[in-house]
């Protein structure tokens, strides 16, 4: 059985080595062509591949960040639109109280002067009105002026800086006028 083995393996050599010959098969040209593909590989794997994945591990994380200042930035914008929600509110509130008050002034001046007490009432009336809608103006234009700040901020941040300031004076002129209508 052994004999067997070694006459099929030398047969087997035989068929290799006349293969080779046939083909032109030169080890020393094999080996050295085994060695430069080996330095390649080498070089390509330290001086290109590594190199590659550093940068695009770097800009994943970058973009991980601008991801995150992004999420940052609209908690915050809900933040700043829920605390304007609350200032008008309380001018709401203050405004009613206002108009409240004024209306029991009047009825307290109507019993003592009736004409007197009626005009002087409107007039309470008329200035309380005037005064809330004076603060929710203002408050509307705050509210404006930060969330346009936000998103020239956020659009920076996501863009990673490049916008010009004439760009970013447009985009908070955008943000203004979509927030007016």
């Amino acid at each position: 059985m052994d004999h067997q083995i070694l006459f099929a393996a030398g047969d087997l050599l035989e068929l290799a080595k006349s293969t080779g010959e046939q083909f032109g098969f030169q080890v020393q040209l094999f080996i050295s062509q085994v060695i430069s593909f080996a330095v390649v590989c080498f070089l390509l794997h330290r001086f290109a591949y590594k190199p590659i994945l550093q940068v695009l591990e770097e800009r994943r994380q970058k973009i991980a960040e601008s991801l995150a200042n992004a999420d940052k930035i609209k908690a915050e914008l809900a933040n700043a639109q829920a605390k304007a929600q609350e200032i008008l509110t309380q001018a709401g509130a203050q405004g009613n109280k206002m108009i409240e008050e004024a209306r029991q002034s009047a009825a307290k001046v109507l019993e003592t002067e009736s004409q007197k007490a009626i005009a002087t009432a409107n007039d309470i009336i008329t200035k309380a009105r005037q005064a809330n809608e004076a603060e929710l103006v203002r408050m509307k234009a705050e509210l404006r002026k930060e969330v346009g700040r936000l998103v020239v901020a956020t659009s920076a941040k996501v863009t990673g800086n490049i916008l010009t300031t004439e760009q970013q004076g447009r985009l908070a002129e955008d943000t203004a006028r979509q927030l007016a209508a």
